[in-house]
């Protein structure tokens, strides 16, 4: 295959060359930009890893560019890729996880895609942290306003994107598929809980937009209701915002903090139901990770926790403590209720990954094919739609 001497230069020092299939005698070259992975790992990072850097892309030459350390990543997210751009002009670039350099729209716009988990650094500003606001947001609306290419995590969010993306944007559906990451075991032939005790887990970094406020409010309800040692578990690091002081202080609530693999497999395993009460997700990728355990999941009434969790889960507004008690209460007066819990969390998850896989085969091949003539949703999208 045929290179530019000057692109192959760049490319030997920043990236990490992948085989191209024998088969393929001129393969697309696309790059992955997996700058922001290496330190701790988010959501964000764990869809990188599972949808992108796990993944092959048959017919692709695909060119990961990492960095090491922040000031790096800063450099060759704002100025290297683009550089690559101009180098390589018919490569495409992937952006999994940071927005990319608003150089880009200069140079690649049509060959930049860029994958979308919510529109949070959008319309939730006052729940980002400072680093969000400073470093993420105004690319991210410089992308999402100007660039043509587009992947989703979840329905929800790809209908959102259509409001504020080009009317000549291509739109690709691309659900992670779900992995049991914690190891769990389905728990649902243990014994009842005790009358006196019902524990509850939730998972996620503690922040605004989680509400775990509206967790605690719950759990007191349900002590309330006959369960006076009932606790709620929060497994994740502590970020930012106002609310960590006062969960620290209330004494149904245990903030457990970031937990390695076994103790958060141990938590888990260990709870009774897993509690959302987000104000809002792209997706909830947790909400189903927690089913291997065969854990019973309520989650707020909203369409993106109907999509994720579909008939296996229990519906509150978190806004109604007591209402939301007594829907999880009244779940548990049937005897069988782990069980039937079990199966319908098995139901989910395979529902999920079917549609995930789909999802991934059709990925595969736009990323080599023409995007502008394949239709990424399976419908071409319309203006205003």
């Amino acid at each position: 295959m045929l290179r530019s001497s000057r692109g192959d230069a760049m490319n030997e020092r920043f990236t990490e060359p992948h085989a191209v299939p024998p088969s393929t005698s001129v393969a697309r070259r696309i790059y992955l930009d997996f700058t922001h992975l290496g330190r701790h790992v988010t959501g964000i990072e764990r869809v990188t890893i599972e949808q992108f850097q796990k993944i092959s892309f048959p017919g692709a030459d695909v060119r990961p560019v990492r960095a090491r350390g922040i000031l790096s990543m800063i450099l060759r997210q704002q100025f290297l890729i683009p550089l690559l751009a101009i180098l390589n002009p018919s490569a495409r670039f992937v952006f999994p996880g940071f927005p990319p350099s608003p150089l880009m729209r200069l140079f690649a716009r049509s060959r930049t895609i860029l994958y979308v988990h919510d529109l949070f650094l959008l319309n939730r500003r006052q729940d980002l942290g400072l680093k969000a606001r400073l470093y993420m947001a105004v690319p991210f609306g410089i992308a999402v306003r100007g660039l043509k290419h587009f992947m989703t995590n979840s329905e929800k969010t790809r209908r959102e994107l259509e409001l504020v993306a080009p009317s000549d944007a291509r739109i690709a559906l691309y659900r992670p598929k779900v992995d049991n990451v914690f190891d769990l075991a389905d728990r649902s032939q243990r014994e009842p809980a005790d009358p006196e005790e019902l524990r509850i887990v939730a998972l996620g970094t503690v922040e605004p937009r989680k509400n775990y406020l509206a967790a605690a409010a719950i759990v007191d309800a349900i002590a309330a209701r006959g369960h006076p040692s009932a606790r709620v578990d929060i497994i994740g690091r502590e970020g930012w915002g106002n609310e960590t002081e006062r969960l620290r202080a209330h004494p149904r609530v245990q903030l457990r903090g970031f937990l390695t693999s076994a103790d958060a497999k141990a938590a888990i395993e260990s709870a009774d139901v897993y509690l959302c009460t987000s104000h809002d997700e792209g997706l909830g990728l947790p909400l189903i990770e927690v089913q291997f355990a065969g854990l019973q999941v309520a989650a707020p009434d909203a369409p993106v926790f109907r999509e994720v969790l579909g008939a296996s889960g229990l519906y509150i507004d978190p806004a109604k403590p007591d209402e939301a008690a007594d829907i999880i209460l009244a779940a548990m007066t049937d005897p069988h209720w782990r069980a039937n819990a079990a199966r319908a969390a098995a139901a989910n998850v395979a529902r999920w990954n079917a549609a995930a896989e789909l999802d991934a085969a059709r990925i595969a091949a736009l990323l080599v094919a023409d995007w502008e003539a394949a239709q990424p949703n399976g419908a071409a999208r319309t203006a205003g739609t």
